[in-house]
């Protein structure tokens, strides 16, 4: 059988009001958990899920953060819409598990025990390695009883991103997400194999992942960010009554490309996250510790910096900035232009990011 039909067979056997075991009247809001593993000691792991259902039936939404235990911005996300009084759904249900892999999140770590990638993993299999099977369980009773997905993340260690959607645009229901969540850039992609957004889009259920920001940290305007996105995709379906905020563009990038550094050194950096760059800009140059020159990488497109390192010490080939190639006639001058006459949340981000690199005039 599908993953699709596993996942069709487990939403009829579920019950509209049972859920991990609990029965939620409609119009209710409870804490539950759900056991995914069991730790050294033989004590049973389970992850905390906020459930929040209105009176009247509707589409059910899952929210997850940390499926990389160090990413932990969606995780403040997610608790602040958790402990926001004003925000009561109109129709349906959210599914909200601020930490999805409670085993990495506790270690402080991407991975978990077995130094495997969750997010490699799934669907998973009930007899597979520690990964596969907590795959499993959260593909079984998180995405099967769900109609859509939103999974927030960040950049890996030592690096940042801007905030950034992340989808398939093939999936019409992907799309709709989105767009409606509002972030200026969307990759179009279906991500890796194994991958939590792929198998669940994979099943029948359209999901999304928001990238954005840094590891170990909650970063404010990247959880405004973050819930300003799903506040959107739940009015969009039809689940809150709230005004829709988006950005004054919204880009679609279909090419990616990490500019590597030509050699070993100390970077200093000419661009920060979020940047509109054009062919031939400077993006940054590499130094000996005691300041000479030894090269610049130069953006090879009109791009946006999707992401960077956010450590300037460097070697041969290892990645200084991710550039997403701007659409066909998009001027990067008049994205700039539409940016900075917003004075809002995007200018916000650009510039709460910045201070976390130091940017460096080329003509200096």
């Amino acid at each position: 059988m599908t993953t699709q039909g596993l996942v069709g067979k487990a939403r009829e056997k579920k019950g509209i009001g049972e859920w991990f075991g609990h029965e939620i009247p409609a119009g209710e809001s409870r804490n539950v958990k759900l056991a995914v593993s069991e730790s050294y000691s033989s004590m049973t792991v389970r992850i905390p899920i906020h459930i929040r259902r209105a009176m009247e039936d509707g589409p059910v939404v899952f929210v997850t953060a940390a499926l990389h235990g160090d990413e932990i911005n969606g995780t403040g996300a997610i608790r602040q819409l958790i402990q926001d009084e004003a925000f009561q759904l109109l129709r349906g249900s959210v599914i909200l598990v601020p930490v999805l892999n409670l085993l990495a999140f506790d270690r402080h770590s991407r991975y978990l025990p077995d130094r495997r990638d969750l997010n490699r993993s799934f669907p998973g299999s009930a007899t597979g390695s520690l990964a596969s099977r907590m795959a499993r369980i959260i593909f079984d009773e998180i995405v099967s009883r769900s109609d859509y997905g939103i999974d927030l993340h960040t950049a890996a260690v030592r690096r940042t991103n801007y905030p950034n959607v992340r989808a398939d645009l093939a999936i019409p229901g992907v799309r709709r997400l989105a767009e409606s969540f509002g972030s200026e850039i969307t990759i179009d992609a279906k991500g890796p194999k194994g991958a939590f957004r792929r198998a669940a889009c994979g099943a029948g259920c359209p999901t999304i992942i928001m990238e954005g920001g840094e590891v170990w940290k909650v970063e404010p305007s990247i959880v405004e960010s973050a819930t300003r996105g799903i506040r959107n995709v739940l009015r969009g379906l039809e689940m809150l009554d709230c005004e829709l905020e988006r950005p004054d563009f919204q880009i679609v990038i279909e090419k990616t490309k990490w500019i590597r550094a030509k050699k070993g050194g100390f970077l200093q950096f000419h661009i920060s996250p979020g940047d509109i760059v054009e062919e031939g800009q400077p993006l940054a140059t590499n130094t000996t510790l005691l300041g000479g020159e030894r090269n610049t990488v130069h953006a090879p497109f009109d791009a946006v910096v999707i992401g960077m390192t956010s450590l300037p010490a460097i070697s041969p080939g290892e990645p200084v900035c991710n550039l997403g190639r701007l659409p066909k006639g998009t001027a990067p001058s008049e994205l700039r232009r539409l940016r900075s006459q917003e004075d809002g949340l995007e200018q916000r981000v650009s510039e709460d990011l910045a201070s976390s690199v130091m940017v460096v005039d080329p003509g200096r």
